[in-house]
């Protein structure tokens, strides 16, 4: 297990400063820093001790552009160094401008390819349906934006129909989407069978209360505001 000493949230923004030179695409990282405190803190059943275990709850970070959060809360709960920050997008770094599954350690799925996140989260509860292992849970972070990607739609309806009950989305909402979701993102979920939360992404107990619905047999998605509230 890898250990430091900035291990709480107030120590998120220093562990982002550790990784200078090229572009971080700050505000896709900046968006989803609170989302993914909460899920690694107070919701997800995974550590360094259980990365590969078989009953372990799955990540899938979709939104896989500007990493950089996802590698400061992944550095702040000891998967990874330090050092390891400071080496952000060198030639010789495991922690590219998008995750590697096989480099970096807790990633699930290399991304960055936005849009196949969704479908992955519906493959990979099929498989541990198959395996018998109805306990782990899977849970996939996207972008609003991301959601204009046609595979989201037929994910989304598969879902519902196959009572994938262990797949949570959380939508990271900050109004970036190209074509918008008539009637909004929930409605979308909704109508396909899901049961949802919108909560504003900053309130961590929120997200802890959103993220706590469980149903066997149907998927919950949470839509995570992040633009300033009206």
């Amino acid at each position: 297990m890898t250990t430091t000493a900035l291990s709480r949230y107030a120590d998120l923004p220093a562990l982002v400063g550790l990784m200078t030179g090229d572009e971080k695409h700050r505000a896709a990282a900046e968006s989803t820093l609170d989302v993914l405190w909460v899920l690694y803190d107070r919701v997800l059943r995974v550590s360094p001790e259980t990365a590969d275990a078989p009953d372990r709850d799955r990540f899938l970070l979709s939104k896989g552009h500007g990493p950089a959060a996802y590698y400061a809360v992944l550095a702040a709960k000891g998967f990874l160094s330090v050092a390891d920050l400071r080496s952000w997008t060198r030639f010789d770094s495991p922690l590219g401008h998008h995750p590697d599954r096989v480099l970096v350690p807790g990633a699930e799925i290399g991304s960055g390819s936005l849009g196949h996140g969704l479908g992955l989260a519906v493959g990979t509860a099929l498989g541990l349906r198959a395996q018998g292992r109805t306990g782990p849970r899977v849970v996939v972070l996207a972008g609003d934006a991301e959601l204009d990607e046609g595979s989201n739609h037929e994910a989304i309806a598969a879902a519902a129909r196959l009572g994938l009950g262990s797949v949570t989305a959380v939508v990271i909402d900050n109004r970036s989407a190209t074509h918008g979701w008539p009637g909004g993102i929930a409605a979308r979920f909704e109508q396909e069978g899901w049961t949802t939360r919108t909560v504003w992404g900053r309130d961590h107990d929120a997200l802890a209360d959103a993220f706590s619905v469980r149903d066997p047999r149907t998927p919950h998605a949470v839509i995570a505001r992040v633009q300033p509230k009206e």
